[in-house]
């Protein structure tokens, strides 16, 4: 039983390490592309708000997506811990960095980056849970 637990919980843990490294990959890429887009074009950053929202929510749901997948189970629990820990590594960077709380327009994007991580968690399992019953 003690040992089952651990596997468990191990797998919990990777399960959500896996989802935040690609949330994170996938921030730093649309970032790049992003930032060269606003250097070398003559967009402005108000035009591309929007983009950056949906992008943002692409990468939380495959964060999300990816955790879920490789759990197998709980897809609700593990992408919405998936989603809740990014936020809290940004809280923490912006509070610790920048001596500023989350407004409540972040508030609200960070409660929705929650929702769209649980959402990619649960189509994860279900997706990842009926390959391996075909298989």
């Amino acid at each position: 039983m003690k040992g089952e637990s651990q596997i468990e919980s191990k797998s919990f843990g990777t399960a959500i390490l896996y989802g935040l490294i690609f949330i994170f990959f996938f921030a730093i890429v649309s970032s790049l592309i992003f930032a060269s887009i606003l250097r070398f074009t003559s967009v402005r950053e108000v035009s591309l708000q929007y983009i950056v929202t949906a992008v943002s929510f692409i990468g939380l749901f495959g964060g999300g997506f990816l955790s879920g997948g490789k759990r197998k189970q709980k897809g609700w629990l593990i992408g919405g811990l998936t989603g809740l820990i990014y936020s809290f590594i940004v809280f923490l960077f912006q509070y610790l960095g920048f001596d500023r709380l989350f407004d409540v327009e972040q508030v609200i994007y960070h409660v929705c980056y929650t929702l769209i991580a649980m959402m990619g968690g649960i189509l994860g399992v279900n997706i990842a849970t009926n390959n391996s019953r075909t298989a």
